[in-house]
């Protein structure tokens, strides 16, 4: 148990990273699915609440698509469901809204650009943050409409 609370003291964890820890520490089976239980009990392991605060916590420091959060979430083993639930509270305009955000971010950073490399540019980090190629050139468009 020490060793679990140990791991969480730093952030919050999911269910499977902290299965992994302690597997990693040569932990038994029946020790690892004990303590994961008595830890859910105590509430200081809760993957849907991580799954909300992740996405929360996420779009509050760096804008991004649903599909790049979606990517992040299933690198954190979450089972699919509880990914979808996360996701799912983010109002439909959040897509839109974060293209946007991103779009005006990287359209003033790279003003000293030609009209075309600078669209390519912004549209690259568009879609490196997982918008899609419809969303990003809409964003592009409303920037530098915005813009002139």
């Amino acid at each position: 148990m020490d060793a679990a609370l140990s791991y969480l003291t730093g952030r919050m964890r999911t269910v499977r990273e902290v299965e992994d820890k302690l597997d990693d520490l040569q932990y038994g089976e029946g020790d690892i699915l004990a303590v994961v239980d008595r830890l859910k009990e105590l509430n200081l392991l809760n993957d849907e609440e991580y799954a909300r605060e992740f996405v929360r916590s996420r779009l509050a420091t760096k804008p991004m698509s649903r599909q790049k959060l979606y990517l992040d979430l299933r690198a954190h083993k979450l089972p699919e469901e509880l990914i979808e639930s996360a996701l799912n509270e983010l109002p439909k305009e959040t897509e839109a809204d974060n293209a946007m955000e991103v779009a005006k971010k990287f359209w003033r950073q790279m003003s000293a650009l030609e009209e075309p490399i600078r669209r390519e540019r912004v549209l690259r980090r568009l879609t490196s943050r997982g918008f899609s190629t419809e969303a990003s050139l809409a964003a592009i468009r409303a920037v530098a409409e915005e813009e002139d």
